[in-house]
């Protein structure tokens, strides 16, 4: 779906759709096949959602501004998750409720991450600053040379965990989607990495016999080279 986004392409954009919508329908053709459900349910179940989650649009409250109805979205859904944990459970069996229920464990981790941070900063848990986010930064990749030094493959596995979760929360705070901005400087690294390797056969050589000095030397000669980058349609958070 992202490449499709990132293409420009309204044929690949409307087919990367319509595989996602034969998932909506398969599935569903499945449960109607069970008597579990309906197309007709599912299309109520995300009306309800949509009309209970945003009041400033379809009821009578009012928001200030986009903070307020991230507040306030937050807040019903807070409620939705009470609900469901109390309905058929006794109360020596619940759990307290927790504002990051509901993200799902088995979201990439950058995805994960970025949502587990975004939740936490609607109730105001979150930084002031951007200088604030890229201390942290720079703190985590000094812990990161500390447990270098002490050669533990743990300790360096938890420190780059996170060096990394900083680095996401720095995106988030920035209004930065950390997938689409991996992605681009994913794009970006293959772009300069092919044109090392054409440059290399020019000279009627492969890259990966290019002394390592060179390769330096063939990398930033690219690096300056104009940037070829198509118009992106992707924008926003998920």
């Amino acid at each position: 779906m992202l490449d499709a986004l990132e293409s420009g392409s309204d044929a690949k954009f409307a087919e990367e759709l319509g595989d996602l919508l034969l998932q909506v329908v398969f599935q569903t053709e499945i449960a109607r096949e069970e008597g579990r459900f309906t197309i007709s349910d599912v299309i109520r179940e995300i009306h309800e959602k949509m009309v209970r989650r945003h009041p400033h649009v379809f009821g009578e409250k009012r928001a200030r501004d986009a903070a307020e109805v991230l507040k306030n979205w937050e807040q019903i859904k807070s409620e939705e998750r009470k609900a469901q944990a109390s309905s058929g459970v006794t109360s020596s069996q619940k759990a307290p409720a927790s504002l990051l229920d509901g993200i799902p464990h088995t979201l990439p981790a950058m995805m994960e991450g970025f949502q587990l941070t975004r939740r936490a900063a609607r109730i105001g848990f979150d930084w002031e600053n951007a200088e604030g986010v890229l201390d942290k930064l720079a703190e985590e990749a000094s812990e990161v040379r500390a447990a270098l030094q002490d050669k533990s493959p743990r300790a360096i596995e938890e420190e780059i965990g996170d060096l990394l979760f900083a680095a996401v929360n720095l995106a988030r705070f920035l209004g930065v989607d950390p997938e689409i901005a991996l992605k681009r400087a994913n794009a970006k690294f293959a772009a300069r990495f092919r044109g090392m390797e054409s440059s290399a056969r020019a000279t009627g050589r492969e890259l990966a016999t290019v002394p390592r000095p060179e390769m330096e030397e063939l990398w930033n000669r690219v690096k300056q080279r104009p940037a070829t980058t198509k118009k992106s349609r992707a924008s926003g958070t998920p």
